[in-house]
C-alpha cells in the first residue's frame, strides 16, 4: 500500500466557485422579494439566507459535506472564538473614536429627529445577519477551498482585496477607505485561517460594525442612526473619514495593525476544517509482488 497526495482539480473549483455564486444570486433575488418589506433586517436576512443555502448546495454536490464543514460547527471553542471576535471589534472601533473624543478632536451633538426606543434592537439584528452573510460569502466556502487549493496568501490577500473592492459602490466610497476596507477583509480572512471557523471573523465583523452607530457616525457610507446623537468632528478628514465613516481614517489603519496583531497573539481555538485542511495523503492499494518459493 503507497500513499500519493490528493490534489483539487482547478477545474472542479472553477465550477464549483461558480455554481457558488450563481446559487446566491438566484438565492439573493428570491430571499430579497420575499422579505423586501422587513427594511434593513430584511434585506441582511435575505442575504444571510442566500449565502447559507449556496454554501449548503455546493457542499452537498461538491464535497458531500454539510454546512457545518464551512466553518460553521457550533461547539464551546466557537462560542470562545465568537466572544473574542465581538470584544476585538467593539473594542478596535471604541479606540478609533474615544481617542479623538478625548483629545478634543470631535464631540457629541444631538440629531433633529432621534430614533425611536426599538431602533437599536432592529438595527442589531440586521447588523448581525449582514456581517454574517458576508462572511459566509467572502470567508466560507469560496476561500476555503482556494486556501486548501493555492494556500493561505494566495487565497486570504486577493478575497480580502475584493471584499474592500465591493464597498466601492457604497456612498461617499473613495480609494482611502477602500483600501482600509481591504485590510479588513484581508484581516477577517486571517482570523479564519487562525481558527479555521467562520465566528472568529463573524465576531470581528459584527462588534466593529455594531459599535460605530452607536458613536453616531457612517459604517462605510451608510448612516445608521441608533442614538439621539452624532458625533461631529473639528479635525479633517484623515482622522474622521468624512462622510464614509471613520473606515477612511488613519486611525482605522492603525487600529488594523492592532488587530492583526490581536489575532496572531490570542489563544484562539482552532478548530477542524474539513476544506482547508483535507487530508494530506490517501492510501493507494496496490497488489504485493508475488514471494519468491
Amino acid at each position: 500500500m503507497s500513499q500519493v497526495p490528493t490534489q483539487r482539480d482547478p477545474l472542479r473549483i472553477a465550477v464549483g466557485l461558480a455554481a457558488f455564486v450563481a446559487f446566491d444570486l438566484a438565492g439573493d433575488w428570491i430571499a430579497g422579494r420575499v422579505l423586501s418589506w422587513g427594511g434593513i433586517v430584511g434585506i441582511a436576512t435575505a442575504s444571510l439566507i442566500a449565502a447559507l443555502a449556496a454554501t449548503w448546495l455546493v457542499l452537498r454536490i461538491y464535497e458531500h459535506r454539510t454546512l457545518a464543514a464551512a466553518g460553521l460547527v457550533i461547539n464551546r471553542a466557537s462560542v470562545e472564538n465568537l466572544g473574542f471576535g465581538i470584544a476585538g471589534g467593539v473594542g478596535g472601533a471604541t479606540f478609533v473614536l474615544a481617542l479623538p473624543l478625548l483629545a478634543g478632536a470631535a464631540h457629541f451633538a444631538p440629531v433633529a429627529e432621534p430614533p425611536s426606543a426599538g431602533t437599536l434592537p432592529f438595527v442589531m439584528l440586521g447588523l448581525a445577519a449582514g456581517s454574517a452573510s458576508e462572511e459566509v460569502l467572502f470567508r466560507g466556502y469560496p476561500l476555503q477551498i482556494l486556501i486548501a487549493a493555492a494556500g493561505p496568501f494566495a487565497a486570504i490577500i486577493p478575497i480580502g482585496v475584493l471584499f474592500g473592492l465591493m464597498h466601492s459602490g457604497n456612498p461617499n466610497a473613495g480609494w482611502f477607505g477602500i483600501v482600509n476596507t481591504a485590510g479588513f477583509g484581508i484581516l477577517f480572512g486571517y482570523a479564519f485561517y487562525r481558527s479555521r471557523d467562520l465566528w472568529l471573523p463573524i465576531g470581528l465583523h459584527f462588534g466593529w460594525n455594531f459599535t460605530l452607530p452607536l458613536f453616531g457616525v457612517n459604517v462605510s457610507g451608510l448612516k445608521i442612526g441608533v442614538t439621539g446623537h452624532q458625533m461631529v468632528w473639528t479635525a479633517g478628514m484623515w482622522w474622521s473619514g468624512g462622510d464614509y465613516g471613520p473606515e477612511a481614517s488613519v486611525l482605522t489603519s492603525v487600529v488594523l495593525i492592532l488587530l492583526f496583531a490581536a489575532v496572531a497573539k490570542a489563544p484562539i481555538r482552532r478548530q477542524v476544517s474539513p476544506l482547508t485542511d483535507p487530508p494530506a495523503e490517501s492510501a493507494k492499494c496496490e497488489p504485493s509482488p508475488p514471494s519468491r518459493s
